[in-house]
């Protein structure tokens, strides 16, 4: 079979039907997607040549973003697979020769019980202003945790939102709320124009999909204080972590006046893992972090290494500690000790919670 758009799609229809969340085409191998985690070669599929992977790529993306990739040996785009969903698309290049790993982006947007999230994230969706970020590694389902968000907002509210992207990942329809996504490099040169020309579309909720520049951080961060719910990821393991990442992105002498702008900003952090699931699958744990006048003053005075004790002491007040909620996995034979403790914060505190 050569190698067109035919082949992509049947490799994409594999993915679905198959149960599989990404798809990665690479010259000198077979496809190879992955399934709860693992990567599983298609041993049905002919090996690629490089030419094969680069016409696969010059099939899929747009003729205008070719160029863009040729420069930068590496391009972002999305692709819509029929009616079963999206494909969130990275095309770069490995020792000379093309490569593609394709995400799975499903086309129904679930909801927080759907994910298996915490009932306390419906919180974030009625506030009116205020700095909420997702966080975690590659991979570990923020994008899909901030469009459950995003929607229920778009459900609850009449507000505008503005989505800023690249690429646009879900798409939301229209609910009760007015609601705009741009993609950046097509709608808007970068997150930062697009976030400053946001001041001035009457919005109230803007989701950021990246927080990659100090610039960008400056103008969300201003967003939030003048009243508005700005909603981001970062790629941080926890939320303190997030917050000295935040304030490190600055020169030295802005990093005080960014931690006071970001302690009467911040709503929340939630940050998340996908562990294996003993009945199959994957379900998320999690932290979570609520800014409150402790937590503020924490991050005025530099404190940031003792919010983990703030967050495993304040469960009362509806903050998550990441070890105990992989410890409750476990109690409730949801996931093995073995899995669990992979991804605890501190092994130590994670086999007290057992």
């Amino acid at each position: 079979m050569s190698p067109t758009t035919s082949h992509i799609t049947d490799l994409l229809d594999i993915v679905i039907a198959e149960g599989g969340s990404d798809l990665h085409i690479t010259a000198g191998q077979r496809p190879i997607i992955r399934m709860t985690g693992s990567l599983i070669p298609l041993t049905q599929q002919p090996v690629l040549s490089s030419s094969d992977t680069e016409t696969m790529l010059k099939s899929i993306l747009p003729e205008s973003r070719w160029e863009t990739f040729e420069k930068n040996q590496s391009v972002d785009f999305s692709y819509a697979h029929k009616d079963q969903g999206r494909f969130r698309i990275n095309g770069y290049v490995v020792q000379g020769a093309v490569a593609i790993a394709l995400r799975l982006i499903p086309r129904e947007i679930r909801t927080f019980a759907d994910l298996s999230l915490p009932p306390v994230l419906d919180v974030f969706t009625q506030h009116a202003q205020g700095f909420f970020l997702v966080v975690g590694p590659v991979g570990q389902g923020k994008s899909t945790t901030l469009a459950a968000i995003i929607d229920r907002i778009n459900k609850t509210r009449t507000d505008h939102i503005v989505t800023i992207e690249d690429p646009i990942e879900y798409l939301f329809e229209q609910g009760k709320s007015l609601i705009h996504q741009r993609e950046v490099y097509v709608d808007a040169p970068n997150f930062h124009s697009a976030l400053q020309a946001a001041f001035r579309e009457d919005v109230n909720v803007i989701m950021v999909g990246e927080m990659r520049d100090p610039e960008t951080v400056a103008s969300a961060v201003t967003a939030a204080e003048t009243g508005h719910l700005v909603l981001s990821t970062l790629h941080t393991n926890n939320a303190a972590q997030t917050i000295d990442r935040i304030i490190d992105m600055f020169p030295a002498s802005q990093q005080k006046q960014v931690g006071m702008q970001l302690a009467g900003s911040l709503a929340g952090i939630f940050s998340q893992r996908l562990v294996p699931r003993i009945a199959g699958g994957l379900i998320p744990a999690y932290e979570l972090l609520l800014n409150n006048s402790a937590v503020a003053n924490l991050i005025r005075e530099g404190r940031t290494s003792e919010i983990p004790t703030i967050i495993q002491t304040s469960s009362q007040d509806g903050m998550i500690d990441m070890d105990r909620t992989l410890a409750e996995l476990v109690r409730r034979g949801e996931v093995t000790v073995e899995h669990a403790y992979e991804h605890a914060f501190d092994p130590k505190t994670f086999e007290r919670y057992l």
